[in-house]
């Protein structure tokens, strides 16, 4: 399987620790790649970040137009919305992607995964069921694909690694009760979710942006620097 194309914003100097984050529905890597200056971090943080395409795929609830997307959407139902096997065939091509950063010799304990919307569910999906421990989760305006299966597909490698939930509280495209259920579910499997709502819309806000750098330096910074 070939690699996801990506953006690749490489560290100042050495690579110490990497961070992959995800775009939603219709977007590309290219949209949130803005968002690492404005993360303020030092120039010395030595982490590289990748911003992974989706494929073009039709999706069904937009006349099965094709666009970037790492599942169909068939219905907006909330139950039945993602596409499972399209989460779980994109999920792989994500772990590949981490597979190779960890083969290129940077620990999974020194990467964070990032994801907004259906790159969340992406993010989300793979937490409980990826075969190493990874430093860090972001889970932003999203949901949970298949919450029933979590008791029975999870393992315990990353049930202590720290998990940022942020939801705004007037998102009329995943309304924030589904970021709600996804951070009980996994609260009630036993993992570190920490939550977070912002009064905004299905976007991300300044406040956002700080508490995702706070989360970075806390869980990043910390390993690198010391």
């Amino acid at each position: 399987m070939a690699l996801l194309p990506f953006v690749d914003i490489k560290a100042q100097g050495e690579t110490r620790a990497a961070v992959v984050w995800l775009h939603g529905l219709g977007d590309s890597g290219h949209g949130f790649a803005p968002i690492v200056p404005e993360l303020r971090l030092t120039a010395d943080a030595g982490i590289r970040f990748l911003f992974p395409h989706a494929p073009e795929r039709p999706v069904t609830v937009n006349g099965g137009m094709r666009m970037r997307a790492w599942y169909d959407i068939k219905t907006m139902d909330l139950t039945n919305r993602a596409d499972e096997d399209g989460v779980r065939e994109s999920a792989g091509a994500v772990q590949a992607l981490l597979d190779k950063l960890i083969s290129d010799g940077i620990s999974s304990e020194r990467i964070i995964l990032a994801g907004f919307s259906q790159g969340g569910v992406i993010a989300l999906h793979l937490l409980p069921r990826l075969p190493y421990k990874l430093a860090g989760v972001m889970a932003l305006s999203t949901y949970m694909c298949a919450p029933d299966k979590l008791k029975d597909e999870s393992n315990h490698l990353n049930k202590t690694t720290p998990v940022l939930i942020a939801h705004g509280s007037q998102d009329p495209v995943v309304p924030m009760a589904a970021g709600q259920q996804a951070y009980h579910a996994l609260k009630n499997a036993g993992f570190n979710v920490n939550w977070h709502d912002y009064r905004m819309p299905h976007s991300v806000c300044a406040q956002e942006v700080a508490d995702i750098s706070s989360f970075i330096q806390r869980h990043l910074l910390t390993q690198v620097t010391h």
